[in-house]
């Protein structure tokens, strides 16, 4: 072959190259594929994501507070949102536009204050941190937070979620976990077009507005909320996506019970937070008392849907605290915090969604859960009490003489109990086989119902809150002004909301896993030589033997 001909073929191959890679550049365009390669699936977002980021309208701004100097680990938490906020803008049909601020670098002290200060306003929550700089410890205050704009409205977003009973790794991991739920939910909030419609029975002693105001405000962040006066109703229940059933102390009737039950018969939903024993805890601290049942006539309508709460109290060690008068100094009295294991801690949940990577949540007076058996039910556990509880049987006597001496471990040996359930399926009436109450002979039952979900919280003062010492107002649910400690409450409440009235299945999110795997410390001292060679000098060997084959095949092809 000429010199000419030899430059026209490398030519023409150089050109069929650059056309097959273009040709490649534009098929991958239109047929656009992503590949996660991961075992959990870590870098891939769900297919309800997916279709909200599909129905945007508008453009998307994220402003992510969680820049400049940060330790390891939340370096990795900072990556982990920019690869989930990465993934959210490749299937949003508007423009993603993503900004990380560090809130610290205002120009001057007074307007790094106002920025922190309306941050804070907003709802992000500070976190001060503690991390070693050159063989020095420095601290510093950052916001692990979000607001997401869309169309005109904001929303503020808390990213650092968890359990505290982990490590500040496991933290952070169930924090990276949760990331796709916390941005999927608030850019839902912002792009629903209405709000959904809870009601909050009334007509049997609930709890006052004052405290049930925690949970007004809970509902009305993202719902509508609407008084379901039960007694005053003489029609079916409609036009609302959930009904909330709140420490109720007196009986409903039937013709209540038959309204509740067509109601789910239609595919509604109900909450229930219930106590079935009442006591006056003051009263126990002065001397004793004896809880007495609650009367709320509701045991057959839970019991055909699957369940039965026992007449008893759940005590644990791994309790919440009381203020309790210990002594005076001079006219003052002496207020001491001490744990009372009646109100038992819960760290122990089960595997739902719901309450995943959930922190502790305090229940007060809380009783346990049977099952029974109901056809065409699925029930599932959503947290119990840890394994060293004792179960107190009605009659039930409380005493501050409980508070008093060192708790003995060996009583506290009955072992996890339930005191909160999720019923999901095709419920069975109460009233198959029965006739409706006399006030609705004429309305059409339905005995096998539809597709509905159910959530049963043995503990009515879970959705009730504390008032602020100074001055009389709600506190958010879970915090505690006597300890100054606060609790998962509000999250776990918020959650069970969600989920009932979540029609797109976004919820389903929060059971993604991102896996830790550390490396074997051990391992890697006594294997560190070997990695080294097989890392640097491997590579540079290859490269050498690749080189001298090279040089010998081209001479060999010159001799030819």
């Amino acid at each position: 072959m000429s010199q000419t001909n030899h430059k026209i073929a490398l030519l023409l191959r150089f050109g069929i190259g650059l056309m097959i890679i273009w040709l490649a550049f534009q098929v991958a365009n239109r047929f656009q594929f992503r590949l996660d390669m991961t075992e959990e699936k870590r870098y891939s977002i769900s297919d309800a994501t997916k279709n909200l980021l599909g129905r945007l309208e508008g453009d998307v701004v994220i402003e992510v507070y969680l820049a400049g100097e940060l330790p390891s680990n939340f370096i990795r938490f900072q990556k982990g949102i920019r690869e989930t906020l990465e993934e959210f803008a490749i299937y949003s049909t508007g423009s993603f536009d993503v900004r990380f601020v560090d809130p610290t670098q205002a120009q001057s002290t007074q307007a790094r204050n106002q920025f922190f200060q309306g941050l804070i306003n907003q709802g992000i929550q500070p976190t001060n941190l503690n991390f070693s700089k050159d063989g020095q410890n420095t601290q510093k205050m950052i916001f692990p937070g979000a607001i997401v704009t869309y169309q005109g409205r904001e929303l503020a977003v808390n990213l650092l979620k968890g359990s505290r009973a982990g490590n500040p790794d496991e933290i952070i991991n169930q924090s990276i976990e949760g990331l796709e739920y916390e941005f999927a939910n608030t850019i839902q909030q912002l792009a629903s077009s209405g709000r959904k419609r809870i009601g909050l029975v009334t007509g049997h002693d609930e709890p006052d507005s004052t405290l049930l105001g925690g949970l007004t405000n809970l509902v009305l962040s993202k719902y509508d909320l609407f008084k379901v006066n039960l007694p005053e109703k003489s029609t079916p229940l409609v036009g609302y996506d959930l009904l909330l059933i709140t420490k109720p102390s007196a009986e409903f009737t039937d013709d209540e019970k038959f309204l509740l039950d067509q109601y789910v018969m239609k595919g509604g939903r109900l909450a229930f937070f219930m106590d079935v024993l009442s006591i006056n805890i003051d009263s126990a601290l002065m001397s004793s008392s004896v809880a007495i049942p609650v009367k709320t006539n509701l045991e057959d309508l839970l019991f055909k849907y699957g369940i039965r709460i026992n007449q008893n109290y759940v005590a644990d060690l791994n309790a919440g605290q009381l203020p309790v008068i210990t002594g005076n100094i001079g006219d003052q009295a002496q207020i001491t915090m001490l744990d009372w294991p009646y109100f038992p801690v819960i760290t122990n949940y089960g595997t739902h969604p719901v309450v995943r990577n959930m922190d502790a949540v305090m229940l007060k007076m809380a009783s346990s859960i049977d099952t029974v058996k109901a056809p065409g039910v699925n029930k599932y556990p959503l947290f119990s009490s840890s394994a060293n509880s004792k179960v107190i049987g009605y009659p039930v006597e409380v005493s501050l003489n409980d508070l008093r001496g060192t708790l003995r471990p060996e009583a506290f040996q009955a072992g996890p109990q339930v005191m909160g359930y999720l019923l999901e399926g095709n419920f069975t009436s109460l009233y198959k086989n029965r006739f409706a109450p006399p006030a609705f002979r004429n309305v059409d039952k339905i005995d096998d119902g539809a597709k509905s979900k159910i959530v049963v919280i043995a503990d009515g003062n879970i959705i009730t809150n504390e008032l602020n010492p100074e001055n009389g107002q709600p506190l958010p649910l879970g915090t505690m002004p006597y300890s100054q400690s606060s609790y998962g409450n509000e999250n776990l409440v918020k959650n069970i909301i969600d989920y009932l009235v979540d029609e797109d299945g976004l919820i389903q999110t929060r059971s993604k896993e991102v896996k830790i795997r550390p490396l074997n410390k051990v391992k890697v001292r006594a294997e560190k030589v070997q990695w080294q060679i097989i890392n640097i000098v491997i590579p540079i060997v290859l490269l050498i033997l690749f080189g001298l084959v090279k040089v010998y095949l081209r001479k060999r092809s010159n001799k030819f």
